[in-house]
């Protein structure tokens, strides 16, 4: 029978709790922080932080009533601001595939103001590029034929190039050629092959979602005529520091863009920026006009040195410039918090309107839930009967808040403020108000 181990007894020092004291914080460490991915389009290190909101799931997988016990997942909302192109950008969590071809629940058409700013735009556009019958429009993330049925109309030959394969069908369905595909170099060379290159090439608020924009901005190069013209239309960063609109940081939007920024990022892929325009649109957007370098049928505006200088001047290349945003969006959220409390507090109904990917950042940053919002509303039948993620709020048909009588109504979407209050203009005969989070909680009566 074998005998166990012995070990020789090793003396410890003995310390007194006095030196304990002082030795303790020397063995502390910073907190730990995962290691962020380099700048999607430079390759730079990215260790300055533009916000850090937490954790959120992705903001359009709405949780069907049969799903409502299942856990789901959530992803870091941390944005960085890279010190050498300052492009701000969230790290990729989960691949567009997972965003986008899941069921995907937005559908644009369903903004009665979205729609007249489409037929605006190809009304413009129609005009000043000449395009014809002979011509070729192409939009990439055309959704559900939203603004390209507008050309469709004036019989200008369209390509949609739409990768969330159920809203493709919808596009279909309304007797538009769309491509079910993500867009980026190889998209662009197959497109190319079997249609021809595009007079016009569009995006709108899609420059920002693609989390490879290298690729994307090289494949729309491949893709453009020699004298054809690109627009694409964003939200402008510079809008959304000065509007405090945190909330427009979710998984779907990989880069928030200065057009600083973008004019970098096209230049690299041989391609100048020659316009811009500054639009109300997501709370302050950019359209801007780009077209080969060596295309000298469109020259620049006295708009894109103006912009340029403009930005500069406020400041988009020193860092301290982006110092302060995550502040205003923690004391944002102490207001709505506090507006809330106050409100259950003195016995008052609070229920939302829409169910947008902002407002679920929103509702999560802030840890609003069924015990401050009782439910919320929204137009489009895909996503009623569902509830939001992370939250679990029920979202119910417009026709609950005739129902019900809120006292209050947050308007998630509050880029579309206006058109709402007009639509449920009638809550004011029982006395209810809207609120309006963004930039700061106001009440409206």
């Amino acid at each position: 029978m074998s005998s166990l181990p012995t070990y020789s007894a090793v003396a410890l020092p003995v310390v007194a709790p006095a030196e304990l004291t002082t030795k303790q914080p020397a063995l502390r460490s910073k907190p730990i922080e995962p290691p962020a991915s380099p700048c999607r389009f430079c390759g730079a290190p990215l260790d300055v932080t533009f916000v850090d909101l937490g954790t959120s799931p992705l903001c359009q997988n709405h949780v069907r009533p049969h799903e409502f016990n299942c856990a789901e997942p959530f992803y870091p909302l941390h944005a960085r601001v890279c010190r050498e192109c300052f492009l701000v950008q969230l790290d990729e969590f989960v691949t567009s595939e997972e965003i986008f071809q899941n069921d995907y629940a937005y559908f644009s058409s369903y903004s009665a103001s979205w729609l007249r700013h489409a037929s605006r735009y190809t009304d413009m556009a129609a005009t000043r590029f000449g395009l014809n019958a002979q011509s070729l429009v192409v939009e990439v993330a055309s959704n559900d034929g939203y603004l390209l049925q507008y050309f469709v109309a004036k019989d200008i030959p369209v390509l949609g190039v739409e990768p969330a394969l159920n809203v493709a069908e919808v596009a279909r369905s309304k007797g538009i050629n769309t491509l079910g595909r993500f867009f980026g170099r190889e998209t662009a060379q197959y497109i190319a092959a079997t249609s021809g290159q595009a007079d016009l090439l569009l995006g709108n608020n899609v420059l920002a979602h693609v989390p490879d924009i290298n690729d994307f901005v090289a494949g729309m190069q491949l893709l453009l005529k020699p004298n054809g013209v690109i627009t694409m239309e964003f939200p402008h960063l510079l809008r959304l520091m000065e509007g405090n609109q945190f909330d427009t940081v979710y998984h779907e939007h990989f880069s928030y863009l200065s057009f600083y920024t973008v004019e970098r990022i096209f230049a690299h892929h041989g391609l100048t920026l020659f316009d811009v325009e500054e639009l109300p649109t997501h709370g302050g957007s950019l359209r801007i006009y780009a077209r080969h370098t060596g295309c000298p049928e469109w020259p620049l505006s006295e708009r894109v040195a103006e912009l340029r200088n403009r930005e500069l001047a406020a400041g988009v290349t020193d860092l301290t410039y982006y110092a302060d945003f995550e502040e205003k969006a923690k004391e944002t959220k102490r207001k709505l918090l506090e507006f809330l409390i106050e409100a259950k507090r003195a016995g008052k109904t609070v229920v939302g309107y829409g169910a947008p990917g902002k407002g679920n950042t929103l509702l999560n940053y802030c840890g609003i839930r069924t015990d401050f919002l009782d439910y919320t509303v929204d137009v489009s039948p895909h996503k009623q009967g569902n509830f939001l993620p992370g939250t679990r709020i029920p979202i119910c048909h417009p026709d609950r808040i005739w129902d019900t009588q809120p006292d209050y109504v947050l308007i998630l979407p509050w880029n579309l403020r206006e058109e709402i209050m007009d639509q449920m203009a009638g809550i004011r005969e029982w006395g209810g108000r809207f609120v309006v989070p963004i930039p700061e909680v106001q009440v409206f009566e």
